[in-house]
């Protein structure tokens, strides 16, 4: 493993497989499902004017927002040099910060909301409770979770490979770790939904006291 990622798992999305992710996640009918999503799953938010996401890929959450909320400031973290480039022609170089979520330096930029999409569920354990953190202190009001859901935590094959998908209840961590965290809002996206597919995750809307 590569000195400059704390663990396998960051290796495998900053190398060859995130970049083969980039082609199987931009299409014009999944911007309409994360159109979608958005619209539901921020509908109790109130008004949203900026938004930092962990793990952006390359922009396709940012994208929808875009359409929702005209005026929102976007942000972005991605490790993968590929991914970053293209989030960085949507939403400026200076508002990526390429590179690991370990590494993100949150004091001091703080947003309306902080979003994590389908990232959490790829995380070392080990790991978790230092991007809650970060989810955490870059909010100034909301936290945006939507990851695959179990109560308890468990290991799923993905794609051939071994330890490099965690289903568990991240929300309910999150909700311990923090008291001043309250639940607004949840939902789920079904995979065989007619009209919108989704991926089979469970989103949450959590906001500061």
């Amino acid at each position: 493993m590569a000195e400059k990622f704390k663990t396998p798992q960051e290796e495998f999305w900053a190398g060859e497989f995130g970049a083969d992710y980039i082609g199987r996640n931009n299409s014009p009918q999944l911007l309409a499902s994360k159109l979608n999503f958005f619209s539901k799953a921020l509908k109790q938010a109130g008004p949203v004017t900026s938004c930092l996401e962990f793990g952006a890929n390359i922009g396709m959450n940012l994208k929808a927002l875009q359409l929702l909320y005209p005026d929102i400031h976007l942000q972005a973290v991605e490790i993968n040099h590929d991914a970053a480039m293209q989030v960085k022609n949507l939403v400026g170089e200076s508002n990526v910060f390429e590179g690991s979520i370990f590494e993100y330096p949150v004091a001091g930029n703080k947003v309306d909301l902080a979003l994590i999409k389908g990232v959490l569920i790829h995380i070392n354990p080990d790991m978790l409770d230092s991007v809650y953190e970060k989810l955490y202190q870059a909010s100034n009001r909301l936290i945006l979770i939507a990851e695959y859901y179990n109560p308890t935590p468990v290991v799923i094959p993905y794609r051939g490979h071994t330890d490099r998908l965690f289903k568990r209840d991240f929300a309910g961590e999150m909700l311990d770790k923090y008291p001043d965290l309250k639940l607004v809002d949840y939902g789920f996206c079904y995979q065989r939904d007619p009209a919108f597919v989704g991926a089979d995750d469970t989103w949450f809307l959590m906001q500061k006291a």
